[in-house]
């Protein structure tokens, strides 16, 4: 249970779908029979393309949209079909054969890594593998030698901006941020249990009301850090990204092994204006109830954050 609140017996409301505001890019430099052709074709093909060089595993509501948008416009970087694929945490029963087909043909990478004269890489950001249960594994078996990025931010503000971003999406019904955190407990109640007895069972609650589960960052990297070295993670923090962009994707790149190269601009993506306040008592309580994890995280990582403190 929630140890801030008593969670209510309101049943969940029925499972509305949320839809990814996110736009697919086309690159302007592929002749669009290559870089969009049909899904019969993508399907067809699927043998000869390419599985991803790296992944962007969470967290939702920290930076990951425009991160892969940064990365996307770099001239050695191929994006996929779309931003989130969810293979590993939504799609896993389709195979590897459907997972390929979202990503360029392996043709396509070498010429690209030609006209940069460096490798070509492609990726993906599907925010939900950072938390759920069995993507670390799933990811280690299909692909042990992956790069993974993870964003992380203040859960506090994370949480808040989860919650409005449901909100315009028309996937919460509880009129404000207190009642969908008391009703927290209930709606997860059962749901990891069936999530891992049934690859086919996507749901909802965790991945849409996980307000204070997503931020338990802690937790979700220790499972990530029981199957891959730690060298094949990079860690990044949502403000030093708002602050520091250009330095932050030096680092990246750094970190992908692509050369040097900067966009014209950093602009942020799918932020949605997280203009509503967040009641000071409210926060106050939350960061109370954060600071153990928060805590277990600096340890882990070996380093602090400048978040919420009680």
């Amino acid at each position: 249970m929630n140890p801030l609140v008593t969670a209510r017996t309101t049943p969940p409301r029925p499972g509305a779908q949320a839809t990814s505001s996110a736009k697919k890019r086309t690159p302007a430099a592929e002749p669009s029979f290559l870089a969009a052709p049909p899904r019969c074709f993508r399907w067809l093909t699927a043998a000869s393309r390419a599985l991803p060089d790296y992944l962007i595993l969470g967290a939702q509501k920290a930076g990951t949209t425009s991160l892969q948008r940064y990365l996307e416009l770099h001239p050695a970087v191929l994006p996929p079909l779309s931003k989130e694929v969810h293979f590993f945490d939504l799609q896993s029963w389709r195979g590897e054969r459907w997972y390929r087909a979202n990503f360029p043909l392996r043709l396509q990478l070498s010429a690209r890594g030609l006209r940069a004269r460096s490798k070509a890489v492609t990726g993906e950001a599907s925010p939900y593998y950072l938390s759920h249960p069995d993507v670390p594994s799933r990811v280690h078996d299909l692909l042990p030698g992956v790069r993974m990025i993870v964003i992380v931010r203040d859960p506090v503000t994370r949480a808040h901006s989860h919650y409005l971003h449901n909100r315009r999406l028309d996937a919460e019904d509880c009129a404000t941020f207190e009642e969908a955190i008391e009703r927290e407990p209930q709606r997860l109640e059962g749901e990891l249990s069936r999530i891992q007895a049934d690859a086919r069972y996507a749901s909802f609650a965790h991945r849409h009301h996980s307000y204070l589960h997503r931020g338990l960052y802690a937790e979700q990297l220790r499972a990530w850090f029981a199957r891959f070295p730690r060298e094949q993670l990079l860690i990044l923090e949502n403000d030093e990204l708002a602050r520091d962009a250009d330095g932050v994707y030096r680092r990246v790149l750094d970190f992908l092994g692509l050369p040097a190269w900067q966009p014209p601009a950093f602009a942020r993506h799918n932020a949605g204006g997280d203009e509503t306040p967040l009641d000071a008592s409210l926060r106050a309580r939350l960061a109370a109830w954060f600071e153990p994890h928060n805590q277990q995280l600096y340890e882990l990582l070996g380093r602090e954050f400048a978040w919420t403190r009680p």
